[in-house]
């Protein structure tokens, strides 16, 4: 019996003539029940071969992990079929650009929920050597090597894929505009930058007036007194639904959500999104507006604006949806409207709202015991990340204003690049 799936012809050679031979056949002879009597030649089984994905390569620091990483490892997976991703390792990243915010083992955490990752392999080296680009030629197959528009250069003034490009192995993607971790490292540096050399602006001072809004800088074209550039992202439709799953949840998914500012995206809500995720099949995300969560967390927050929280939430493995500007109440209506099974929070927070007997943003799914606080894996937050940056500010400073000047030099002789 002819199968219907196996309608498809191949054609074998026997002494120099050619015939047709049904596909139920040809299904015999590939899983070796074919009697060998038959007396055929060699096949042309070459249409039938599986092709071989295409395997790229990105490296990075991916410190302070953003939605600009994100969206080079959404374009650099695009180039192949399997996406592996090297993470430098601090001590490189130390020789070579300074103290990194965030360990090694928080870089790969964030790494790994980027849903356009396929592998990770960590303690990459912040150069391609004459090495390890073999290692990569014949121990991970990689075909292409990748990395952005924008230059990096050692210490020493080289390329740091000047090998992979010799090779003929590498490919170029266009940088992320608007955001960069020098970026970002810098808008929490404002307070820092501002401060009085008075005893009264200590380091606890300082982490205060993140979380209160005190000697809020100056800014003029979008630059602070201190030097520091604000946000310069132009959110589009179409960065969205490049980011987006682009389906919703089955007519019997168990939707979970939880809700947050999710601001400087880090390992912490990673995890917490991860356990979040397993209690159902969909997990909806709501992300707090940035009048919201400056008025819960003070006139400094958020660092991130919400287009730029949302896109890196949308960016993780583990989410299914996200609300863009989230009600802080957790009203019936939301819960009817995306028929939500679970709302969930994690015991690590900013703030203890949802213990409150008063006005708790989750009195009423406590109130239909659809409410669960979840333990978290991390207690890391973002004021965690504030607080190292604070501590070691002097040093970040330095590293900033190396980087700020190549950034600057990369805008002056920034060309145009299609793609993305």
């Amino acid at each position: 019996m002819v199968w219907e799936k196996e309608k498809i012809v191949g054609t074998c050679l026997i002494g120099g003539a050619a015939f047709a031979v049904g596909a139920s056949f040809l299904h015999l002879f590939l899983n070796g029940d074919l009697p060998l009597g038959l007396g055929l030649g060699a096949c042309v089984l070459s249409p039938f071969r599986k092709r071989k994905p295409v395997r790229v390569y990105m490296d990075g620091c991916f410190d302070m992990m953003h939605y600009g990483h994100c969206n080079a490892l959404r374009q650099a997976r695009a180039l192949g079929d399997q996406l592996v991703v090297g993470v430098v390792s601090d001590e490189e990243i130390i020789a070579n650009k300074g103290p990194p915010v965030t360990p090694l083992h928080e870089r790969m955490i964030m790494v790994k929920a980027v849903k356009w990752v396929d592998e990770v392999i960590p303690d990459a080296p912040y150069a391609i050597t004459e090495e390890f680009m073999k290692k990569l030629f014949d121990e991970y197959q990689i075909d292409y090597i990748i990395h952005g528009d924008d230059p990096c250069v050692l210490p020493d003034g080289t390329d740091a894929y000047a090998l992979a490009k010799k090779a003929g192995r590498y490919k170029q993607i266009k940088r992320t505009e608007g955001v960069s971790s020098t970026d970002i490292v810098g808008r929490m540096l404002l307070c820092v930058r501002e401060r009085s050399v008075s005893d009264s602006h200590s380091h606890s001072s300082l982490q205060r007036q993140f979380s209160h809004g005190h000697d809020s800088p100056r800014f003029k074209d979008g630059v602070t007194s201190a030097g520091t550039r604000v946000s310069h992202f132009l959110p589009t439709s179409r960065r969205i639904v490049q980011f987006s799953n682009g389906k919703g949840p089955g007519p019997d998914a168990r939707i979970v959500y939880i809700d947050g500012a999710f601001d400087l995206f880090h390992a912490g809500h990673v995890e917490i999104l991860r356990r979040a995720r397993e209690l159902g099949d969909f997990l909806l995300v709501g992300i707090h507006n940035d009048q919201t969560v400056s008025a819960k967390r003070g006139a400094h927050r958020p660092i991130m604006n919400l287009h730029e929280r949302s896109l890196s939430v949308l960016a993780c493995r583990y989410v299914d949806e996200v609300i863009i500007g989230a009600p802080w109440e957790v009203s019936k209506d939301t819960i009817t409207t995306f028929d939500i099974k679970w709302v969930v929070h994690g015991t690590v927070a900013e703030s203890d709202d949802f213990q409150r007997e008063e006005e708790n943003p989750y009195a009423v799914p406590i109130s239909m015991g659809i409410f669960q606080v979840l333990e978290s894996p991390l207690d890391i937050t973002t004021s965690t990340i504030i607080k190292r940056i604070v501590a070691n500010h002097e040093a970040y400073q330095k590293r900033n204003l190396k980087k700020e000047a190549s950034e600057k030099k990369y805008y002056e002789q920034k060309a145009f690049v299609s793609g993305d």
